[in-house]
């Protein structure tokens, strides 16, 4: 028994009269066999119902922790977001009331809340913490009309606004000193966090805490409620939080509302880039009219940010316009030019033979650069020699794949890429006649769009084989399919692809990206069939997902997936657009998607918007959504000032109290107003150049 009260010091053993302690003579202890009886087993009764009592007494101990853990929060404003906290707060055992202009009583029921629709009867049961959910544009009326003297005078009031500079201004103002403050923003939603808020950002001020032990702690144990669900805490100043939300989260909001206006569709050729926009859509959609103006209305830093990204729109459409008012230039005045030089080619391709045949060689360079031998990893029956004209990056970046299947491969480009073709296994030449002589299977076109015609009537045909495979990897499709059909002699066949990913989406593997084709002219011949077969298998075996379409259809639906995605991508990178410490998950596909975008030349942009006839009518979509969300911006922003200005009553009330929110500028103003006249006027957003049919 000693064992057990060292074990168990607490509570301490009752005190026992010499009475009550058990004789021991009364015990037969004696040794001799015949006289001695089993002990009877009481005693390890009682140390059993010891050891009991132990366990409930921490089990007890260990239940008045978690109950002095658990807070009893209010909720005000029980809509969307508001039970959204709810069903986690309850499901971490805290008592949850809630009160709404409307009746969530039922959903209130359903969650474990207790709901109350008159805010005096939930005051009076005395939270601990009011939790602010409602709307930017309603928390200054809904907390003028709580009950404060209701409460307890230490209540800690927490709110969980977009906006932190007007949420702290706004709670310093209406609730007495001895109120604490919390201000925080969960940087995430319903959508965004549907599966969890791990390694999700939660920002929060401290503004105003009690000294008293209690009250720090409880403003811990609040935080420790989003610390627990793996929320990344970040403790920063309402201004600092402002400042980065401008960016990181109202410019987000922006893109995703503008791109949501053109109702824009998954296509059978989605692309990376494309399914992240596709995203922030369906992340932004469910969110209120009224969330997205009070981010622009009270964060002062977004009204910058907004005059940035329609300065980048607008400097965006100004570039490209320029580079077509200067092709429609030269088609009008370089016609001249353009005849004498074809008819020169073709006196030049008619003598091109035995006559010319000494003077031809003399004048190439001998530079070849010849690879090492490779193991094949295909058949030699179905082994193609593929010459790719443009050995620039993309070409370089399929190249690895070809080789690395046992193809041989051959490339010309107009730089010196014989070191990177030998490190390759790709035997380089620096003459395309040198090139063509070598009678490859297949002509791989990897030039860039502007320069794809150029490059095909500078070829050497009558050099290659007559049924020749000719394919291009040109972002349009249209535009090379034509081009082939007028250039190309008819025994050469035409096959138009696009594979939709690069050297930054394509880094991983290919596994599951698309592959467009359209088989333009295949010769009936068994071998030519076959060859045509053996190149596509190539994407095939990668794990390409290989999708057969008309290079007309492909254009239409390029058009609203891959010009949209380069066109938003490149807007973004003008802004200069970084990292922050508060990134959201739409933000961080916006970064992304810059990021896969920016390593493309302006000429591949240009090119999917001079050579595709769907794409200057997605650029007026956008410009016109675009300018239909700044309308409704600054027709708010007006319908604000105006009420400021000429409603006498509310203007009595406010020449006694200083205005939280200053009054915009007489620059935002006219900018608002300018804005709301050019919409009125309905003149168009993109005029078609003068004697121009862009169509």
């Amino acid at each position: 028994m000693l064992s057990l009260r060292l074990h168990y010091p607490w509570p301490p053993k009752p005190y026992l009269s010499p009475s009550s302690f058990v004789n021991p003579q009364s015990l037969n202890l004696s040794p001799n066999p015949t006289t001695t009886r089993p002990l009877r087993r009481s005693s390890l009764k009682i140390r059993s119902i010891d050891s009991a009592q132990f366990y409930d007494y921490e089990s007890k101990l260990a239940a008045q922790f978690r109950y002095a853990s658990m807070l009893k929060i209010a909720v005000i404003g029980f809509g969307n977001y508001g039970q959204f906290l709810a069903e986690a707060l309850v499901a971490q055992g805290h008592t949850v009331l809630a009160h709404s202009r409307s009746d969530y009583s039922k959903t209130a029921q359903d969650l474990g809340v207790s709901f109350f629709s008159d805010p005096h009867d939930l005051c009076e049961q005395h939270p601990q913490v009011i939790l602010l959910c409602t709307s930017i544009i309603s928390t200054e009326p809904v907390l003028k009309s709580l009950p404060l003297q209701r409460l307890r005078r230490n209540t800690l009031f927490v709110d969980v606004l977009s906006v932190k500079e007007f949420a702290k201004a706004l709670l310093l103002k209406y609730l007495p000193p001895h109120f604490d403050i919390l201000c925080t923003h969960p940087m995430f939603g319903p959508q965004s966090a549907k599966n969890g808020w791990k390694g999700l950002p939660f920002v929060y001020e401290k503004v105003r805490i009690g000294s008293e032990e209690s009250r720090v702690s409880r403003c811990d144990m609040f935080l420790s409620i989003f610390e627990r669900e793996g929320c990344r805490m970040v403790e920063m100043s309402c201004a600092e939080h402002d400042k980065y939300a401008a960016e990181s989260q109202f410019i987000t909001h922006t893109v995703g509302r503008v791109l949501g206006m053109l109702h824009l569709q998954s296509t059978p050729i989605n692309t990376k880039g494309y399914e992240t926009l596709l995203d922030l859509v369906k992340n932004t959609e469910g969110d209120s009219f009224d969330l997205y103006y009070g981010l622009f209305l009270y964060n002062k830093n977004t009204l910058e940010m907004l005059e940035r990204l329609d300065v980048a729109l607008e400097a965006m459409k100004k570039k490209i316009f320029g580079l077509l008012h200067n092709s429609v230039r030269d088609q009008i005045f370089g016609n001249a030019e353009k005849g004498r030089t074809l008819q020169e080619d073709n006196a030049n391709r008619a003598q091109n033979g035995a006559a010319l045949a000494s003077s031809s060689r003399a004048s190439r360079s001998p530079k070849i650069a010849r690879p090492h031998d490779q193991k094949a990893e295909v058949s030699d029956e179905s082994r193609l020699e593929i010459a790719i004209v443009g050995f620039g990056n993309f070409g370089q970046f399929l190249a690895k794949t070809i080789v690395r299947q046992g193809h041989k491969v051959l490339a010309f480009s107009r730089s010196d890429y014989s070191e990177v073709a030998h490190k390759l296994g790709v035997s380089y030449f620096s003459d395309v006649d040198d090139l063509c002589e070598e009678h490859p299977d297949v002509i791989l076109l990897c030039t860039s769009i502007l320069s794809t015609e150029k490059v095909l009537r500078s070829l050497p045909l009558h050099r290659l084989k007559r049924n020749t495979l000719f394919v291009d990897v040109l972002s349009v499709k249209e535009f090379p399919r034509n081009l082939f059909l007028q250039t190309l002699p008819p025994e050469f066949d035409i096959l138009c692809t696009h594979p939709m990913f690069g050297p930054e989406s394509g880094k991983n593997g290919w596994n599951g990206l698309s592959f467009v084709y359209d088989e333009v002219r295949i010769g009936s011949e068994e071998s030519r069939v076959s060859r045509c077969e053996q190149f596509l298998d190539i994407f095939a075996r990668e794990g390409c997902r290989m999708v057969e379409m008309s290079c007309a259809e492909h254009d239409k639906h390029a058009a609203g997936s891959q010009f949209i995605t380069h066109t938003v991508g490149r807007i973004l990178e003008t802004l200069g657009l970084e990292s922050t410490p508060i990134n959201t998950k739409g933000y961080e596909t916006l970064l992304n998607l810059v990021e896969n975008t920016a390593g493309d030349s302006f000429d591949l942009y240009y090119g999917l918007f001079m050579y595709n006839v769907n794409a200057m009518e997605q650029l007026k979509r956008l410009d016109m959504a675009f300018q239909s969300l700044r309308k409704q911006l600054f027709g708010r922003l007006h319908g604000f000032v105006r009420k400021q200005n000429f409603e006498t009553s509310d203007k009595s009330q406010d020449t006694q109290e200083q205005p939280l929110l200053p009054e915009p500028s007489q620059s935002e103003q006219n900018f608002g107003k300018s804005d709301e006249s050019q919409v009125t006027q309905e003149q168009p957003l993109l005029p078609e150049p003068s004697g121009v049919n862009l169509h």
